[in-house]
């Protein structure tokens, strides 16, 4: 306690005075530029979840179920994400199952870029 000023009595006040007092001012916006820079890459469906996951609390993010689900989708590998946007998944843990199957089955195939979007394509055309 400092000469002149009150004794912390709550917990969430001590929070608020140490992040003042050790945390800098540009912590945050750097979590949030690296929440919205994260992507897929090299790492796999369920580490790439984990990541944005941490990054998520880490930044203190609290948004609808529905923009986690976009900023997930938006953050995989394309030949991933083509393939997942097509089905009608209502949770977030159901578009990372999907995502999953959908690795699992590209690196069945030891393929690059999947071959199902070739196919709706064509389907497409048959359509017009």
């Amino acid at each position: 306690m400092r000469s002149g000023e009150r004794p912390v009595a709550l917990w969430e006040e001590m929070k608020v005075l140490m992040r003042r007092q050790f945390v800098p001012n540009h912590y945050y916006r750097d979590l949030y530029l690296k929440l919205q820079g994260l992507n897929q890459g090299s790492m796999s469906v369920d580490e790439y979840f984990k990541e944005m996951e941490i990054a998520m609390i880490r930044a203190n993010v609290i948004e609808d179920r529905e923009a986690t689900m976009a900023r997930f989708l938006n953050g995989l590998n394309t030949d991933i994400a083509h393939v997942v946007e097509l089905q009608h998944c209502v949770e977030l843990e159901d578009i990372v199952h999907m995502a999953t199957k959908v690795e699992r089955q590209i690196m069945r195939r030891g393929s690059t870029c999947f071959q199902i979007p070739i196919l709706i394509l064509r389907w497409g055309k048959r359509m017009r």
